[in-house]
């Protein structure tokens, strides 16, 4: 088998039908995913062993492939054709191999994203440091790349990204921009971020906040004149904050409150909701810091951010309930899936 072809016309599909996931696994049909909705494509055979072997030797460097059958894990992208790019992720599963590649989509201004003009704002600025949270697979990366090419449309700046893997890839138009990929351009996050304050950066993109070192030197790139974008596996702006601070140990907990309260930009956080037209459409919150914001996370109360955010809508903030509801006033979302998606329901049928 010619498994090349038979990946990319795998990838071909995912494109056609709109998809956003393909996933090969050895002893099942390849299924993709649609609108959030998992398909299997029966008329393809069954993937034998040889086959997702044969498709991971097609999209792996031979010493990234020996690396990965010792460790059992590997992140790495593809390139379809320079059409589109894809990121994947291989696997064992009861000693067999699974891959999953993700389409990355093509980096796409905030309108077509349908997402607040107040985020070309914070993009503009010059520094801080500024967080895209959501669970897995909610437009995170899509989000920071269209405030990047933003800046890089707009202004000419030295942009560098560091990233596991290289996801969107830009187009220099007014900015400089290095793109760095982990385990490829560098060993890791913190030895690639401690390198940009030699390389003259201006902006920042870390593709994960995943070490509190890595976290520490980008509040202190913050504080030092950068403008620090980046993203946290967590569901909204005030455990945001306490996951940042709670990654830290206790004598060290205080400082690093004392420069995100500083620091801090903002945090957006958001959710990819089905349209009842089709595709998907984002509901958000967002948390811009002022006085008030800094004050509470120097004094810890961060349980109290929910409110500020509430009542905070005449400075730009947003809550996540406003954002269901005009979505449902405006006939993109159900109701029913309004409330799904709300992190506090009962505020949600107040409102609606």
């Amino acid at each position: 088998m010619n498994y090349k072809e038979k990946l990319e016309e795998l990838i071909l599909t995912v494109i056609r039908e709109g998809g956003s996931d393909l996933h090969l696994g050895t002893g099942r049909v390849p299924v993709i995913r649609v609108a959030g909705e998992l398909i299997s494509l029966v008329k393809h055979p069954v993937f034998t062993e040889e086959d997702t072997m044969g498709v991971l030797s097609e999209v792996l460097e031979k010493k990234i492939l020996d690396r990965f059958l010792e460790n059992q894990e590997a992140d790495f992208s593809y390139d379809y054709r320079g059409e589109a790019r894809l990121r994947g992720n291989a696997f064992f599963q009861k000693g067999l191999i699974c891959i999953v590649f993700r389409l990355v989509p093509k980096v796409k201004t905030m309108a077509e994203l349908h997402l607040p003009p107040i985020l070309a704002d914070l993009a503009r600025k010059k520094q801080g440091f500024f967080l895209v949270v959501g669970p897995v697979g909610q437009g995170k990366s899509t989000t920071l790349s269209a405030m990047v090419d933003l800046i890089n449309n707009e202004q000419a700046r030295n942009i560098i990204t560091i990233e596991d893997p290289i996801e969107h890839v830009y187009v220099p138009n007014k900015s400089i921009i290095n793109q760095r990929e982990v385990g490829i351009d560098t060993s890791d996050f913190h030895v690639a971020l401690k390198s940009v304050f030699r390389e003259d950066v201006n902006v920042i993109l870390i593709g994960e906040m995943r070490t509190p070192e890595t976290v520490a030197t980008a509040v202190t790139a913050a504080e030092t004149g950068h403008l620090v974008l980046s993203t946290l596996h967590t569901n909204n702006a005030a455990q945001t904050i306490d996951r940042i601070i709670d990654s830290f140990p206790g004598e060290q907990q205080d400082q690093i409150r004392t420069q995100l309260a500083s620091s801090l930009l903002g945090i957006f956080s958001q959710r990819l909701i089905p349209r009842i037209t089709g595709g998907l459409i984002p509901a958000y919150e967002l948390l811009l810091n002022n006085n008030a914001v800094s004050n509470l996370i120097r004094e810890k109360r961060t349980h109290e951010i929910d409110v500020v955010i509430e009542t905070g809508s005449g400075s730009g903030m947003i809550d996540l309930n406003h954002s269901l509801t005009e979505l449902v006033r405006a006939g993109e979302i159900s109701i029913e899936n309004a409330y799904q998606y709300s992190l506090n329901p009962k505020g949600l049928e107040r409102m609606i």
